[in-house]
């Protein structure tokens, strides 16, 4: 049967300065906003803070990011796959701390599939979004914001353009894990020029599953992805 995917990404909120490539090393971080899109469905679902008069917030609330969770769990329920890119590591840790929801981040974390934790334990290295689209012939990430401006965007008031931002994220998230799971295999073309390509032929695995994978052969890197780094947030290291 055709999964229903719902993929789901987040976008901080603290400001940082220029060049900071380790946000986790920073946190709190704060949310933004977030936003889903499901496979079987036209419009995206967003969430952002709320001021008192309505207006986005400088970033969603203690309770607010618990009803995010809260939905999630909602969704999966009612029979949706959670798809993301670098979920496991990054959108849920973050969501559990905003949210004080630890347990239930790391249950919807463990059960979701993360499409670039598979290539990891696949391959052995990490891959960008917009590489992976651009390989298999999909629109990629919009062009004029980037992740690393999102926050001082959010913080200047530009909520339209990062919810956009964000929701084409999610967008190209949701394309990708459907069109790999149709062709059985992700295709992108290396720094050296290389086109390669991962077969998939079981699909996308859950993080359940994808952890379980051989260890790839690693010895040509300097310092190659563990997996264990990937789970540490689970049991609050």
């Amino acid at each position: 049967m055709e999964r229903k995917y719902l993929a789901f990404d987040i976008e901080t909120a603290k400001l940082l300065p220029e060049g900071v490539t380790e946000l986790l090393a920073h946190r709190p971080l704060g949310i933004a906003c977030a936003a889903a899109f499901a496979s079987d469905k036209q419009e995206a679902i967003t969430w952002h803070g709320r001021l008192a008069d309505g207006s986005p917030a400088p970033q969603l609330s203690r309770d607010e990011a618990h009803g995010l969770v809260n939905d999630l769990v909602e969704l999966v329920r009612d029979g949706y796959t959670l798809v993301t890119w670098n979920g496991l590591s990054f959108d849920f840790n973050v969501l559990a701390e905003e949210a004080d929801a630890r347990e239930e981040c790391a249950e919807l974390a463990m059960n979701h599939i993360d499409m670039m934790f598979h290539v990891v334990c696949d391959r052995g290295h990490y891959l960008g979004l917009q590489k992976a689209a651009l390989g298999m012939n999909l629109p990629g990430k919009l062009s004029d914001v980037s992740g690393a401006e999102a926050p001082k965007m959010w913080s200047e008031g530009k909520h339209d353009e990062i919810l956009a931002y964000c929701i084409q994220d999610v967008r190209v998230t949701a394309n990708l894990a459907a069109t790999c799971d149709a062709e059985r295999k992700l295709c992108w073309t290396t720094q050296r020029g290389k086109v390669t390509s991962m077969p998939l032929p079981k699909g996308w695995l859950p993080v359940t599953e994808a952890r379980d994978l051989p260890e790839p052969d690693t010895s040509w890197m300097s310092k190659p992805p563990v997996r264990a780094d990937f789970f540490s947030w689970m049991s609050g290291e």
